[in-house]
């Protein structure tokens, strides 16, 4: 278990190159003519605050701006590996991309350099939305319950395992439904063919359920419980508890107490030039009035609401624009290298994998690569994040 730690354009059809693209000028920023991110399916939250930022860049510096929507974790990295999108709007996926766990822990994949440019903490939550004809009240309730869960994201099925972690539930306790997308899943609990599905209480699918037939209630997650919050992190470390006062069917006259992550979290290739990162998230900083009410959960990606010392590390070009609004610190300096470290020990511990002729069967290079990662991280005297 986890221990540590739009604006559409015509599609692109080649990685982006900013020295042969035309620019846009706007005060200090240089974007190039189109850009290409990569969100949750259309209408989640994710996707409507890409949409947002790439209406902002539109109107400021004339750039088209191309949200690809796409299902699962793996699906929003494809692109970015294929150097046909420059970010992806992620959520803990972003970790466990980074840690080389899951499904990215497959021969295929591997241990992913994910960097930020900027992350959103709202007035919304991320955690189990259930049907409300269930007569689920609280968590502990889930047991023997359908819960949804999406092939290839580990992100959205390790955040439900932690959330019923917090009820001292497992995935034992439960039927687990396995479906294609994050779409399919809440499409799925609206027609009754699951009881509970991950998500963030402003993502447009839960406001979908809310008003279904079906209905939806969000258990809540009280601080209070720390055994609860002890069991809950044990599962998700990157889970802090937090009021939802945004979402379906709550509101500051009704919050409920949830968890939280930052979501959605702007993520880019370590190896994207820093001079293009700066400028996206400088543009994304300075004109953040331009889309903070463009889609709930928007107003979060401002400069000075940024999670500070989390368990990715931010894009020297993010780091660069957050200096120059004031919102960075020597101690963040120190934080981010150390994870700019692990990540570079994950990538050399993955290539030494690959030359010591591993299984090819996937189960077994599986537990052949978490043998091998841990190993490394000991020698390093980092922690696992990932032991049983």
């Amino acid at each position: 278990m986890l221990r540590g730690l739009l604006v559409l354009a015509p599609a692109l059809v080649a990685g982006i190159s900013f020295a042969s693209t035309r620019y846009s000028f706007a005060e200090d920023v240089k974007l190039p003519a189109t850009l290409t991110f990569t969100a949750y399916d259309t209408g989640t939250a994710g996707f409507n605050i890409a949409v947002g930022v790439g209406k902002m860049m539109k109107d400021k510096y004339g750039t088209d701006v191309r949200v690809l929507p796409a299902g699962n974790d793996v699906a929003r990295l494809a692109p970015l590996r294929a150097k046909r999108a420059v970010s992806a709007a992620m959520g803990s996926g972003t970790y466990f991309a980074q840690e080389g766990v899951f499904e990215f822990g497959a021969k295929e994949w591997g241990p992913q350099p994910l960097q930020i440019l900027l992350s959103s903490v709202d007035c919304n939550c991320g955690s189990l939305g259930v049907a409300a004809d269930t007569g689920v009240k609280d968590l502990k309730d889930l047991k023997g319950k359908r819960v949804g869960f999406v092939v290839g994201s580990p992100a959205l099925n390790q955040n439900s395992l932690a959330v019923l972690a917090f009820a001292g539930l497992s995935q034992k306790d439960v039927k687990v439904v396995e479906f294609a997308s994050y779409g399919a899943m809440w499409k799925g609990l609206i027609n009754n063919d699951t009881d509970a599905a991950f998500g963030t209480t402003i993502t447009g699918p839960a406001k979908e359920a809310e008003t279904s037939p079906r209905g939806l209630i969000w258990p809540p997650l009280p601080a209070k419980d720390k055994e609860g919050w002890a069991r809950m992190q044990k599962v998700g470390s990157f889970f802090f508890p937090q009021l939802a006062t945004c979402g379906a069917g709550i509101s500051p006259d009704k919050p409920i107490e949830l968890g939280n992550y930052p979501y959605p979290i702007f993520v880019t290739y370590a190896s994207q030039p820093a001079d293009q990162v700066y400028a996206i998230t400088k543009a994304m900083v300075v004109n953040y009035d331009a889309y903070k009410d463009s889609a709930p959960g928007a107003g979060g990606l401002a400069a000075d609401r940024q999670t500070k010392n989390w368990v990715v590390p931010v894009h020297l070009g993010a780091v660069k624009a957050l200096k120059e609004a004031g919102q960075w610190s020597d101690a963040q300096d120190a934080h981010n290298n150390k994870l700019i470290k692990r990540q570079e020990v994950l990538g050399a511990a993955w290539t030494e994998f690959g030359k010591s002729n591993p299984p090819t069967d996937d189960k077994a290079f599986l537990d052949g690569w978490m043998k091998a990662r841990a190993t490394a991280l000991a020698k390093a005297d980092m922690p696992n994040g990932f032991e049983d």
